[in-house]
């Protein structure tokens, strides 16, 4: 699929990683909708910055995990732009807890937004895909879906289901829809992250070094391009996931 003049809509990118997707596909000539969920978010910046590469951008406060908004979020992309070419779901929460101290409302909270969002979303707009016969839809997942976090049980088991979707909508939406899973690495440090963190998160690379988020974003600008790819996930991770 070419980038110029695609509709792409991507969840959770008002910040971060997500930011980082859609300002470098707005760059590449793609129409971007993106969701955000508080309004303290910087999305307005964001929307700002994406309509300043000379593309048309919208951007939709929208509950990720009501199916309603985010069919309201899916109507309102279509109602801009006529279509939606690729769905990217990037919104994620990162949730830490020893598994006996895990809350039952924590775990709802980790699966109904890594899993279900996704799900919500990609029900949502594959019908639309289908029918124009061609979609691309990229799931953001991470690398404790496949080693084991201590203390991460619940963020890692959404992670793991979020593969498994990856998967199972591949087969099916096929041939017309391809689906694919990226898998970060440390690409992302927090703000208030200590010395020791970067340390040890440079060790745990093969490359010695912390990746960037425009890494994630040129993986994605990969996976809308190329039209033979479909069913698997792709590791931007230094090597991360061999150690």
């Amino acid at each position: 699929m070419v980038i110029k003049d695609s509709v792409i809509l991507i969840t959770g990118a008002a910040a971060r990683v997500g930011r980082k997707i859609a300002l470098h596909l707005a760059s590449q000539g793609a129409h971007i909708a993106f969701s955000y969920y508080l309004e303290s978010e910087p999305w307005q910046q964001t929307l700002t910055d994406v309509r300043n590469c000379g593309v048309m951008g919208i951007a939709v406060q929208t509950e990720i995990r009501c199916a309603e908004q985010v069919q309201h979020l899916v109507a309102s992309t279509i109602e801009a732009f006529g279509r939606i070419d690729v769905l990217i779901n990037n919104a994620s929460v990162w949730l830490k807890s020893p598994f006996l101290d895990i809350s039952e409302a924590e775990w709802d909270l980790a699966m109904d937004v890594n899993l279900k969002g996704a799900f919500l979303a990609s029900k949502a707009v594959a019908p639309f895909m289908l029918q124009q016969q061609r979609g691309v839809i990229i799931n953001i997942t991470d690398l404790s879906a496949f080693q084991v976090w201590p203390e991460y049980a619940h963020h890692s088991a959404s992670k793991a289901g979020l593969v498994a979707l990856t998967k199972s909508m591949a087969v099916e939406l096929a041939p017309h829809v391809r689906v694919n899973a990226i898998a970060p690495g440390t690409v992302l440090l927090p703000d208030n992250a200590p010395p020791e963190k970067r340390r040890w998160a440079e060790e745990k690379s093969l490359l010695k070094r912390i990746g960037d988020p425009i890494d994630v974003a040129k993986m994605v600008e990969f996976l809308i391009q190329n039209d033979f790819t479909t069913g698997a996930v792709y590791f931007v991770d230094g090597g991360r996931s061999l150690v």
